[in-house]
Formats: C-alpha cells, structure tokens, sequence
C-alpha cells in the first residue's frame, strides 16, 4: 500500500489524483498531512507537492466526462470533511475514466457513487441552512459581523449567495470550528484566515448602539406576535433545529 500525503487543499487532491496515475499506483490511498497517522511502518509514503498544472490537467478531463455539476459535486465531497473523502473522489475519477462515455456520479449501484450523493445532499442542506439562519449584528467600526460553526465547511459555497444579497454594506462571515471567514469591503469578497482564533469572549461589547437596540426591540415582537395557544414546537424544531438557535436574535 502506498500513501500520498497531501497539504489539504482541493489542487493539492488534485495534483495528488494525478500523481496516482502518473506513477500507476494500485494499491493505493490519499491522505492530507494534518490528518495522517502511520500505523503500518512498512508502508510506503509518497509526499505530493502541490502543483495547478496538474490539478487543472486532471479537472479538465474530468469535467468533459461528468459536466461542471459533477465538478462541482466533487468540491462538495470535498468540503464534506468525510473522513474518507479524498478515496471516494480517487474512485470516481477512476471510474470515470474507466467508463467516458457514462456519467458515472449517476450509478447508485456504486456504494462509492451512492455515498457521494448521500453526502452532496447533506452539504446542500447545511448550505441552504446557513444561508437561511445567518444572522449579521452591526458593530462600532460599520462592518456588519456573523459568526457560524457549520457541520461541513460550507463557506465557500455560500460565497456567491451573501456577496450578491448584500452588495451595499461591508460585512464579514467567520467560521468558528475552522477559523477563517470571508470578508466582503464593498468591491471585493476574499476569504481572510487570522493567524489566532478571534476573540469572541466579549465581541459584543464592540456593538454599534443600533444593534443593541434592534436586537432589543427584535426580541420583544417576537415575545408580543408569538401566540402561545398555536405554539407547536415540534413542527418548529422541524423546520429549525436546535443547533441553529444559536444564530437567531429571538432565541437569545
């Protein structure tokens, strides 16, 4: 068995993908190097170094077999964080050679192909989520914050959505669990990555006034417009789970 130790990014997979067919490994698995721990002595290491040319070469290949939407269901296998990940996108693109004239991501009979869509659903469904619960508070300095702890790393697919919907005000996303955020200035959206974890402790002592009283006067409607005799709280946490209470004004 040979192992290819990678730097955790997605041309680094990628030149990683490439190298397996470059050196016609067989038996074979991909790790990142954050995540890697050698059991077995004996095995062999194969350290990838990132290159674009090759992630590119391979991608394009990919992409004339399985569209930009099968690409784009790779990147979100990717951001999945599945402990497995990197093996299963390494056996959709050997089957995808293996087979150019097919779609392969549309075999579910593949266990492979089958936890590939199972996954993609569940990133779909954190993404529409983070979208639908985020929640910006105003502070001193303008720039309109939210913080977020997502189950998958659905920043950069949620990207496109914020930089749209709110093209008039500076605002910044920061994801709590992988510290790094996206930071929108009024011409450019680029994600930042601070060398140390913010400082939430007392974030809202750095409230604009305005939030403060919003979030007051917020929290009081929905007090006066909650009519308890209709309150169903188990179609609620349906439609709202718990964990996403954390995000809304109301439920502070």
């Amino acid at each position: 068995m040979t192992t290819l130790l990678y730097d955790g990014s997605f041309d680094g997979l990628f030149t990683a993908v490439f190298e397996v067919f470059e050196y016609r490994y067989k038996e074979v698995e991909i790790k990142g190097r954050e995540r890697f721990h050698q059991e077995n002595i004996f095995a062999e290491i194969h350290e990838v170094i990132t290159q674009t040319d090759k992630s590119e070469r391979v991608l394009n290949k990919l992409e004339q077999h399985i569209g930009k939407q099968g690409i784009h269901k790779l990147l979100k296998v990717f951001l999945s964080e599945d402990p497995d990940l990197e093996n299963l996108i390494l056996s959709a693109v050997r089957q995808s050679i293996k087979h150019p004239e097919a779609n392969i991501l549309e075999n579910f009979a593949d266990a492979d192909i089958l936890k590939i869509s199972k996954i993609c659903k569940s990133v779909d469904r954190e993404r529409h989520r983070m979208t639908a619960f985020v929640r910006f508070e105003k502070m001193q300095d303008g720039v309109f914050f939210s913080k977020i702890d997502p189950d998958f790393n659905v920043l950069p697919l949620i990207r496109k959505h914020f930089k749209n919907r709110y093209q008039d005000q500076q605002w910044m996303i920061y994801d709590l669990r992988r510290n790094y955020g996206l930071l929108y200035d009024l011409e450019t959206c680029e994600f930042f990555y601070p060398d140390e974890k913010l400082d939430l402790k007392h974030y809202q002592q750095k409230f604009h006034d305005e939030e403060k009283s919003y979030q007051v006067l917020w929290q009081r409607y929905f007090t006066k417009t909650n009519i308890a005799e209709r309150k169903n709280m188990k179609l609620h946490i349906q439609h709202v789970p718990k964990r996403y209470w954390k995000y809304l004004t109301e439920k502070w």
